[in-house]
């Protein structure tokens, strides 16, 4: 799907309703659309810019279909240029299919951990419309607690973020698993300092860390 970037975020969606959605204008029809309708009280609008659909507690999803990863890089210039305007909470959703495998490591790399930001697999629009359910329908119950930065729900990316954090050269399950004990995000891991670093997985291991994160891309 195209994306329209004229505006980079429409500031008043970072209010929305517990149990409500708002969607990007470009997704009504979609089989993703559909299957959230009549669930909870999804609303389509024009401008939302970056975003593909805004949901409560300042979450946004930003969605990466399998055309997207194939076709070229313009998904990355999108990314980076919501980093750089908003302080909402983007979360990735990317569309990993038999034919998008080969291009999912090095997406997964960009995201979690040069980025920043939360990335969770999808398989098709189905798996990703039950996915955004669960999220609206946990917040509901739970009045607003946020999946993301609660440690019930931390789950939902440990695997992803551990993996990306083994691709870091030289680091393997162990380390990739004592750096996320001292430096529980991945912002805080990538502005750990060489001495920081250091101290949890010695000098060897804490410059190639500290390199990764701050070489020039």
């Amino acid at each position: 799907m195209a994306t329209q970037e004229g505006t980079p975020i429409r500031a008043g969606a970072a209010a929305v309703p517990y149990g409500h959605v708002i969607g990007s204008e470009k997704w009504r029809g979609s089989v993703l659309a559909q299957l959230l309708q009549g669930k909870i009280q999804l609303m389509f609008e024009d401008g939302l810019g970056l975003v593909d659909f805004h949901l409560s507690n300042r979450v946004c999803i930003l969605y990466i279909s399998e055309a997207d990863l194939v076709s070229g890089n313009a998904f990355k210039r999108r990314l980076v240029r919501f980093r750089k305007v908003s302080n909402l909470k983007g979360v990735v959703i990317v569309e990993r299919t038999r034919i998008s495998e080969q291009y999912f490591p090095p997406v997964q790399n960009f995201v979690v951990l040069e980025l920043g930001m939360s990335l969770i697999p999808v398989s098709s629009q189905s798996e990703a419309a039950q996915l955004i359910l669960c999220l609206v329908h946990e917040w509901s119950r739970e009045g607003g607690s946020n999946p993301f930065t609660g440690k019930k729900h931390s789950s939902l990316l440990d695997g992803a973020v551990l993996q990306s954090v083994q691709r870091i050269p030289g680091v393997g399950r162990v380390k990739a698993q004592q750096l996320l004990q001292t430096f529980p995000s991945l912002q805080e891991l990538s502005s750990a300092s060489l001495t920081e670093l250091e101290a949890v997985v010695g000098k060897g291991m804490a410059g190639n860390v500290h390199k990764f994160f701050t070489k020039t891309t």
